[in-house]
C-alpha cells in the first residue's frame, strides 16, 4: 500500500469536535423567488430623521443609514424576547468618515466615538463601547470609502454587492448588543463570530420582507458569503490571537446560524466550547505550500480516504456493506453509463458503480484557483450519491444532491476530527469547501438541474459538518 501523503494536509487546531451537539436544530432555510418581499419597503430614511455625523449624500451613507435605522427597529423588537430587558439606542451616535477627504471640523471636538480621531477608522468600521472618559462612547463609525470599495469594487475589480455595507453595519451593531448584555468569551474569535451571528439573524428578517428600508434577493446572499472571503483572517492565523475574527468557514457558519435559527441561537451557542476551524500552520513547509498537497497527492487522497469514511457511514445508518465505487477521472467527456454519455463535470454511474470527475473543466481549475480540499469536496458529492444508491435511495433528484452535499460536510467533519485515516486538515481547507460551493457548484455543468443557490449549498454542507451523517437523509 502506498504511503499516505499526510505531509500535505497537516493538522490544524480545531476548537472542539465539529460533529458535536453544540449546534443543534440547524435547519436549512431556503428562500424562494426572485427577491425578498419588498411591499413594506418605504424608501430611504431621511438624513434629518437619522443623523450620521460626517455623512454625505452618497450611496454608502444612504445604505448605512437605512441599515442602521432597520437595525434599531429589529433589536427594539428582539432584544426583550432574547435577553429579557429593554433595548436602549446607542447613546454615542454614528460617524461616517472618508480619510482621504477629511474635514475634522465636521466631528465634535475633531473626534469620532470614544475620543478617537476620524482617521483611526481608515479601511475599517468599528463599534466603540461606552466609557466614562468620553461622552461619545457607545458609537458606530465607518470608513465610507472602504465600504464603497467592498460593495462596488475599484480599479476594474468587482465588489461584493450593495448589501455588504448593510452587513458591516449589522456586524458592528452586534457588538453594540454585546456591549449591553456582556461579551460571550474573552476570546476575540468568539466575540467576532457572535456578532456575525447577530448580523445573520437581522439579515433573515430582511430576507422575509419585514424590514422597512431594506431588502435582499437570494443571489445577493451568495454575494454576502463571498464578501466574508475578504473579511476572514489570513489563513494560518492562530485561534487565540488578540484580533482573530475567524476563518472563512467560521464566519460564514456563524452568519448562517443566525440566519437559520435567530438571535437566541447567537445568545446560546457562542462560548468557550464553540468549535472553530481556524488554526496555525504546523511548520514552515506547510505555510509555504499554503497547506496544499500536490495535485497528484490530492487525487490519491480521494481513493485513500473516501472508502474508509463511507464504509463506516453506510454501515452505521443502514447495516449495509458499502462497495466503494471506482474513481474515474476524465477530460471533457464522461465515460459512458448504461449506454449514455453523462453531460456533467461530476458523475455517478449506478450501472457500474463509478464516480467520475472532469479534470480539465473542473478538478484542475478548482485546484489552481481554490486549493486541494476543494477538489475533495467536489468528488465527495457524487461519492455521496453512491452511498444513497446502495441504501436504496434516489440519486437523480434535488433531494439526492442536497443529501450528497450534506454528506460532503460530514466527511469534512470527520477529517477535521482526525476520524478519517490517512488525512488531516490544514488551515483554510474548510474555507476551500465554501469557495467551491459558491463559485463552482452552482454551475449547471457541475450539478445539472439543481435549483439551489450557493448560500443554500453552503448551508446544507454546514449542517453535515456540525450534525454529522445523521443530518443527511440517508438513515
Amino acid at each position: 500500500m502506498p504511503s499516505s501523503p499526510r505531509r500535505a494536509l497537516a493538522a490544524a487546531a480545531v476548537g472542539g469536535l465539529l460533529a458535536s451537539s453544540l449546534l443543534t436544530g440547524c435547519a436549512v432555510t431556503l428562500i424562494d423567488g426572485n427577491a425578498s418581499p419588498a411591499s413594506g419597503v418605504s424608501g430611504d430614511v431621511p438624513a434629518e430623521e437619522f443623523p450620521i455625523v460626517g455623512a454625505v449624500d452618497d450611496d454608502i451613507d444612504r445604505i448605512a443609514r437605512n441599515a442602521l435605522a432597520d437595525l434599531n427597529t429589529y433589536w427594539t423588537d428582539q432584544f426583550g424576547p432574547t435577553f429579557g430587558q429593554d433595548f436602549t439606542p446607542l447613546s454615542g451616535g454614528y460617524y461616517s468618515v472618508d480619510p482621504a477627504d477629511l474635514d475634522p471640523a465636521q466631528y465634535p471636538n475633531g473626534q469620532i466615538g470614544c475620543g478617537e480621531p476620524p482617521e483611526s477608522v481608515e479601511d475599517n468600521a468599528f463599534y466603540c463601547s461606552e466609557s466614562g472618559d468620553y461622552p461619545n462612547g457607545d458609537a458606530i463609525q465607518y470608513d465610507r470609502a472602504f465600504l464603497d470599495q467592498l460593495a462596488f469594487g475599484q480599479g476594474g475589480s468587482e465588489g461584493y454587492g450593495r448589501f455588504i455595507p448593510a452587513l458591516v453595519m449589522a456586524h458592528e451593531f452586534g457588538h453594540a448588543i454585546q456591549g449591553r448584555v456582556g461579551y460571550p468569551s474573552p476570546d476575540s474569535i468568539v466575540i467576532e463570530t457572535q456578532a456575525d451571528c447577530f448580523a445573520g439573524a437581522w439579515t433573515a428578517w430582511v430576507a422575509v420582507g419585514d424590514a422597512p428600508h431594506n431588502s435582499i434577493r437570494p443571489a445577493e446572499l451568495d454575494d454576502v458569503l463571498r464578501g466574508y472571503l475578504l473579511l476572514r483572517d489570513p489563513v494560518g492565523t492562530g485561534l487565540t490571537e488578540d484580533e482573530a475574527h475567524g476563518s472563512y468557514f467560521d464566519r460564514v457558519s456563524a452568519f448562517q446560524e443566525g440566519f437559520d435559527d435567530g438571535p437566541a441561537a447567537c445568545r446560546d451557542d457562542f462560548g468557550p466550547s464553540r468549535p472553530f476551524t481556524q488554526g496555525e500552520f504546523s511548520d514552515d513547509d506547510e505555510a509555504l505550500s499554503g497547506g496544499n498537497a500536490s495535485y497528484s497527492d490530492t487525487q490519491e487522497l480521494i481513493g485513500l480516504t473516501m472508502p474508509e469514511f463511507w464504509t463506516a457511514a453506510v454501515s452505521a445508518v443502514g447495516g449495509t456493506t458499502f462497495e466503494a465505487p471506482t474513481i474515474e477521472p476524465f477530460s471533457g467527456t464522461a465515460p459512458a453509463c448504461a449506454g449514455e454519455e453523462p453531460d456533467a463535470d461530476l458523475v455517478y454511474c449506478a450501472a457500474d458503480n463509478t464516480v467520475g470527475y472532469d479534470e480539465a473543466d473542473l478538478a484542475e481549475p478548482v485546484y489552481e484557483r481554490v486549493g486541494d480540499y476543494a477538489v475533495l469536496t467536489a468528488v465527495a458529492i457524487p461519492y455521496g450519491l453512491a452511498a444513497r444508491e446502495q441504501l436504496g435511495l434516489s440519486t437523480d433528484d434535488q433531494d439526492a444532491v442536497e443529501s450528497a452535499v450534506c454528506q460532503a460536510g460530514a466527511y469534512t467533519a470527520a477529517a477535521l476530527n482526525d476520524q478519517v485515516p490517512e488525512i488531516t486538515i490544514s488551515p483554510g481547507d474548510a474555507d476551500e469547501s465554501v469557495s467551491f460551493l459558491l463559485e463552482f457548484a452552482t454551475d449547471q455543468d457541475v450539478l445539472p438541474d439543481v435549483d439551489l443557490t450557493g448560500f443554500q449549498l453552503v448551508d446544507i454542507f454546514r449542517s453535515g459538518v456540525f450534525q454529522g451523517i445523521s443530518a443527511c437523509g440517508i438513515d
